[in-house]
């Protein structure tokens, strides 16, 4: 298992669908994952601060692992199959290790809020250009706008628009 963080996420236009990209950790393989926008809205809103007055689910999972004594000591995405990718958490309550089944998604989401590491299985990282390169061979640039940062009360309308404008080209061609 590599360690990974979270690098990008956006909009691939192409299929309607949220990607996130993780990003081998002090590395240059990535890992995109296509997910729903409940998930990527939860994303973006951990990693910009931004505060809901009431729990979402992500929030309400933290406050129940912390609330039992646990921890949350990993996350591990452990395979693809399908076209569907699979992961664990791995939560200590004592001496007890339990891992749960869940969605990469999820899992993100949960570890981000936690501040628990994210790793994934090598086989399943790519190098920036491995199926990702354009026409013209050229690499992908994979930079493209920042969610908006500051003062963290950006509305659901705002999070939207900024997933929807993001732009495929940002994350290269990669084939979910």
């Amino acid at each position: 298992m590599i360690e990974v963080i979270v690098s990008r996420l956006g909009l691939d236009s192409t299929n309607n669908s949220y990607v996130v990209i993780l990003q081998e950790r002090g590395g240059a393989r990535l890992l995109p994952i296509w997910i729903g926008q409940p998930e990527a809205e939860s994303i973006v809103m951990h990693m910009h601060n931004v505060k809901r007055p009431r729990p979402i689910t992500h929030d309400l999972v933290r406050s129940l692992i912390m609330g039992m004594d646990a921890q949350l000591r990993r996350v591990q995405i452990t395979r693809v199959e399908k076209q569907t990718y699979y992961a664990e958490l791995h939560l200590q309550h004592g001496e007890t290790l339990a891992r749960i089944d869940a969605r990469p998604s999820d899992g993100i989401a949960i570890a981000l809020r936690l501040g628990a590491p994210i790793f994934a299985a090598e086989s399943l990282l790519i190098e920036p250009g491995e199926e990702t390169a354009d026409e013209e061979g050229d690499e992908p640039e994979f930079g493209g706008d920042e969610a908006p940062a500051g003062e963290g009360e950006l509305t659901s309308e705002q999070l939207k628009a900024y997933l929807e404008n993001l732009r495929p080209e940002d994350f290269g061609k990669f084939n979910p």
